[in-house]
């Protein structure tokens, strides 16, 4: 037979085909490929797609929000969070869907259907020239594609959640008994499946967006970079298909949901009926179903409810795992991320975990297990997972470590009442500034050295004089908790702008403005950034731009054609921020006066290493053991059901960091870190304990032990003649 045809047969017994009293039974002459069947191959490139097409369009959504539909930061991240809780929800419906009507083969293709659609939606609705009528670069109606981009994301949240408790199940679904071995690593080789789709498109997805395209006006190519994800899905689903004829599909069994609400209600009811000491205990709670339900069914039940209970702690490993993309990310923004000729933007610290991932899946499938096993060291799973949990609690301790070190060389920001000043002289006479305690004295076209600090309610008075001139007062009512910078041109000529810069800028980016102390104004055009009419004596807002050597061009018609208006910044680095004043030399030609605002990060990326190593093997031992565990622990029609309580382990970690993070207020980043860590810490010996009493189970087994008690009492039942008068016939 050919390696990829792969047939069921019925049953051959000695006399012809066998059936069973209930269905006939079916195996599979599938030809094994290095001893895996070969359909759990379909599965993976399956998944492969899925997650790449899956995680690159998540990497570029919430530029999209704010880029393209011209969303605020709130707004966009508000919508980004919903549409990522949706994915991690809707697998309860997919599992109900799986396990209770379609089964899982039938359920895959028609949500992957739903899926691949909402990323094509998603794709056209980023299309500008869709609704850009006067081709003047902008859409005309924007509401048209906001109803798209949701109309997509809705059901792309559909599909990639119902799916994804049902894709993992469905593979393990094609191991026969004996097989666990083989099962055990396909769940390794299934998240190593995940995590490359993850690398690969959060690496390729940014680079397509910011390729130009359009028909009319060339836009940055959302299209292109939604298009290949939602070519991926499709791929994904056409790989998937192909796969059909070689797989073991295992049939749902009705609506099983149904039968185990109704089942635990049951017996729960009638073990409040019975709540008095005169009827005798039963073993199990569960266990007052007898009356009306059968035994099977409530011993599977027994199953579900055992594992789920386990799953209780395990949120808050996932609520330590999810930071990677939030609190890790912002502490990146606050270090050099230049590692020897490498350049490494704080989003993309991400990539760490998925690179390591692919290094460390198969180095402890290969080598560690192996390696504790010949030990003599019984690491079964919920040993390996409460391992997991303890090492990213050790993660964030590293982190605290971190942060403890970032935050000695971060600038100091006004907190409270507090109130910052800063001074540019921008004229030609030196002045003294007079503040509560303090007088500085500036000469021509110079600054202070730094921010001052004042408390509002003791900055009663700030004066400006000069040799030969009256004392003139600043009259300025200053904003508590921001930074200003008092602009003097002359002894009796002010100006105060309130900075706008309260943090290091987001995403290691470095924030520039110019200050005019020309007589005319002028625009600023820098690396495709424009700073519209800056007025005379006034400053611009910030801009931000990534690191290196920036180019800028001065546009006024105040500038003699023998001097240049083309001009280059210093070197940009990491999370800082710089003031450039223009000024006229004495031949006419423009200058520049650089004045730093925030100094660069220190402290290098590099640092962040060891806490993504540490999580990363924490994720190893946790996430692709808890999958196979949910595998294995559950019986044959709750597969389903139980990897979506899985993932389900997820969406409520995420609802643990907003209620630690808005509960606490931390004055230093680093104390919350340590929370985290604290309460994982304690949350894992919890699980060690619940995990001590865990039996393990063979569900198969143990389902197959009713199939025989059932088929031996039908034979009972079915056989109108005593089973001693037989013996005594056949002795005669």
């Amino acid at each position: 037979m050919h390696p990829l045809l792969c047939m069921p047969l019925a049953l051959i017994g000695e006399y012809g085909p066998v059936r069973s009293l209930f269905q006939t039974q079916t195996v599979s002459l599938c030809q094994s490929c290095f001893g895996y069947p070969v359909s759990i191959f379909f599965i993976v490139i399956n998944e492969f797609c899925e997650r790449f097409s899956y995680y690159g369009m998540r990497a570029i959504l919430i530029l999209y929000f704010q880029n393209f539909l011209g969303w605020n930061d709130n707004l966009g991240t508000a919508i980004y969070h919903t549409f990522v809780a949706l994915c991690y929800l809707t697998p309860l419906l997919g599992a109900f869907i799986a396990d209770s009507w379609l089964g899982k083969f039938k359920t895959i293709v028609s949500l992957s259907i739903v899926y691949t659609i909402g990323q094509a939606v998603i794709a056209v609705s980023s299309i500008n020239d869709l609704t850009d009528f006067n081709h003047d670069g902008k859409p005309d109606s924007i509401s048209v594609h906001v109803v798209l981009s949701m109309v997509g994301l809705a059901l792309i949240a559909l599909g990639t959640g119902g799916i994804k408790p049902c894709v993992s199940a469905f593979g393990g679904d094609q191991f026969e008994k004996g097989q666990e071995k083989q099962r055990n690593r396909f769940f390794s080789i299934f998240y190593l499946a995940i995590n490359a789709g993850s690398l690969l498109s959060t690496i390729i997805t940014p680079m397509l967006r910011v390729q130009f395209c359009g028909i009319h006006s060339k836009q940055p190519c959302y299209p292109l970079a939604f298009g290949v994800p939602a070519a991926l899905m499709a791929v994904s689903l056409i790989v998937f298909v192909i796969g059909s004829g070689m797989y073991k599909k295992v049939q749902p069994q009705g609506n099983v949901m149904a039968k185990v609400a109704s089942c635990v209600g049951f017996a729960i009811k009638n073990r409040v009926r019975h709540w008095s000491k005169r009827f005798p205990k039963r073993e199990h709670w569960l266990d007052w179903a007898n009356e009306k339900y059968d035994e099977q069914l409530i011993s599977q039940i027994k199953m579900v409810t055992r594992v789920m209970f386990l799953y209780i702690p395990l949120p808050m490993f996932w609520a330590l795992f999810d930071q990677q993309g939030s609190r890790w990310t912002l502490q990146a923004t606050t270090m050099n991320g230049k590692i020897g000729v490498i350049e490494i933007q704080p989003d993309q610290m991400q990539t760490v975990n998925a690179i390591l991932i692919v290094i460390l899946v198969p180095v402890m499938d290969a080598v560690v297990y192996p390696l504790i096993a010949k030990c003599g060291f019984n690491f079964t799973s919920l040993k390996k997972m409460t391992v997991g949990m303890f090492l990213a609690s050790m993660a964030f301790v590293a982190a605290a470590i971190v942060q403890v070190k970032i935050e000695k060389t971060l600038p100091v920001f006004p907190k409270g009442n507090e109130v910052q000043i800063k001074v540019l002289n921008i004229g030609n006479d030196s002045v003294n500034i007079s503040f509560p305690e303090t007088t500085l004295t500036l000469n021509q076209v110079s600054r202070a050295s730094e921010f001052m600090t004042f408390s509002a309610d003791k900055l009663t008075s700030i004066n400006i004089s000069s040799t030969g001139s009256p004392l003139t007062p600043v009259t300025h009512n200053f904003e508590q908790g921001h930074r200003h910078t008092l602009l003097v041109w002359a002894p009796n000529n002010y100006q105060v702008v309130k900075d706008g810069l309260n943090q290091k800028p987001e995403k290691g980016k470095n924030g520039i403005r110019f200050v005019n102390a020309l007589a005319e104004s002028f625009d600023v055009t820098m690396d495709g950034e424009t700073y519209k009419n800056v007025t005379s004596h006034n400053a611009s807002e910030y801009h931000f731009f990534s690191s290196g050597i920036k180019s800028f061009k001065i546009n006024s018609t105040e500038i003699a054609q023998q001097c240049g208006d083309e001009f280059k910044t210093s070197y940009l680095e990491f999370g800082s921020a710089y003031t450039y004043v223009i000024t006229r030399k004495g031949d006419g030609c423009l200058e520049l006066m650089i004045s730093g605002d925030i100094s660069p990060n220190t402290v290098s990326v590099a640092l962040q290493i060891p806490q993504y190593f540490l999580l990363t093997c924490g994720e190893v031992v946790f996430s692709v053991t808890g999958l196979e565990f949910s595998y294995s622990q559950a019986p044959s029609n709750m597969k389903s059901v139980l990897q979506a309580g899985w993932l389900l382990t997820v969406a409520v970690g995420n609802f643990i960091v907003l209620i630690v993070a808005g509960a606490g207020s931390f004055n230093e980043q680093w104390a919350e870190y340590v929370l985290f860590a604290a309460l994982l810490l304690v949350v894992s010996v919890i699980f060690a304990i619940m995990a001590r009493f865990y039996t393990y189970v063979n569900p198969a087994e143990i389902e197959a032990q009713f199939d025989t008690d059932e088929k031996k009492n039908y034979q009972e039942k079915s056989n109108p003649y005593p089973k001693s008068d037989s013996v005594v016939q056949t002795q005669m």
